[in-house]
């Protein structure tokens, strides 16, 4: 990866329809059609990499069982910038399989803490006149917990992107799906639980 700097933010929005039409709209085209995404965040029985402000994380995509391919992330220390941003470390790599990756990982200690899963399409366009230096790009994810709409790139990009879309900062979220998953279960009053749809896929 040329730049291990993750910069994004999350923007919950009514729908994944809306989103789909405010995205076709600007103009933007998607880069990754819909997939269902099985994410599972890692640590050891102390709990070290949570309670550090990590990240471990092995990703699926797709419904198929067996030998599937792995994305392995490893996130830093998140802070919140003073333009309200997420920045963080990010440093990922694919493995082949995903149950011996899962393997290699608890051989040294690291199991399954969290599960969550979503629905992931991946939105780009291509620079318009006058728009200079890096883009970014946008992911539509509909979760168990509502439909969220994340924008990854440089700051500058998210925000006149935003703005472009209809937003402002006022909008964004800077917490992860986990702690937006316990902030949704504290409001309902809910047990501890993986961040699951209620349906099988």
């Amino acid at each position: 990866m040329a730049n291990p700097i993750e910069i994004e933010v999350k923007i919950a929005v009514t729908s994944a329809a809306r989103v789909r039409k405010i995205l076709r709209e600007a103009r933007f085209k998607v880069a990754n059609p819909r997939v269902f995404e099985q994410n599972l965040v890692l640590d050891n029985a102390r709990g070290s990499i949570k309670s550090s402000g990590l990240l471990l994380r092995v990703r699926t995509l797709g419904k198929a069982k067996g030998l599937q391919t792995a994305l392995c992330t490893f996130k830093g220390p998140a802070k919140e910038t003073p333009t309200h941003h997420k920045q963080r470390i990010e440093r990922e790599f694919c493995a082949s399989n995903a149950d011996e990756c899962l393997a290699v990982f608890a051989g040294v200690g690291f199991h399954p803490a969290f599960r969550y899963e979503k629905f992931r399409t991946v939105f780009t366009r291509r620079a318009r006149r006058g728009e200079t230096g890096k883009t970014g790009h946008i992911t539509l994810d509909e979760t168990p917990i509502g439909v969220f709409m994340e924008l990854e790139g440089p700051a500058l990009w998210i925000d006149r992107t935003a703005k472009e879309l209809g937003f402002s900062r006022d909008d964004y979220i800077t917490m992860s799906y986990a702690r937006l998953w316990d902030k949704w279960r504290e409001e309902h009053a809910m047990p501890a639980a993986n961040m699951v749809f209620s349906y099988r896929v």
